[in-house]
């Protein structure tokens, strides 16, 4: 059976282009992140770490998780050193 190039498959899905200001990402996690601001000591190490840009910061305060582009991957939890994120279920 011999293999068909790029130009002789059939056209599939299309997406149309945008960022993912537009595309609203995090509507499929299962888990989402919770955060116990008593014990945050705001080291940023979730803001760095996380790949979705995710975690505001104001006045070099870690503030909520803007829950529309989170997709629960759980690294904010894995990167915390006092470990005050915990995922719970969606």
């Amino acid at each position: 059976m011999k293999l068909k190039n790029f130009r002789e498959i059939k056209e599939g899905a299309v997406l149309e282009a945008g960022t993912s200001i537009e595309n609203k990402t995090g509507g499929w996690k299962t888990f989402r992140p919770e955060v116990d601001f008593k014990k945050c000591i705001h080291c940023m190490r979730c803001v760095i770490y996380c790949p979705d840009s995710c975690i505001p910061v104001k006045d070099k305060k870690r503030l909520g998780t803007n829950l529309n582009y989170c997709k629960g991957c759980a690294i904010c939890e894995e990167e915390c050193p006092i470990k005050c994120i915990k995922m719970v279920r969606k």
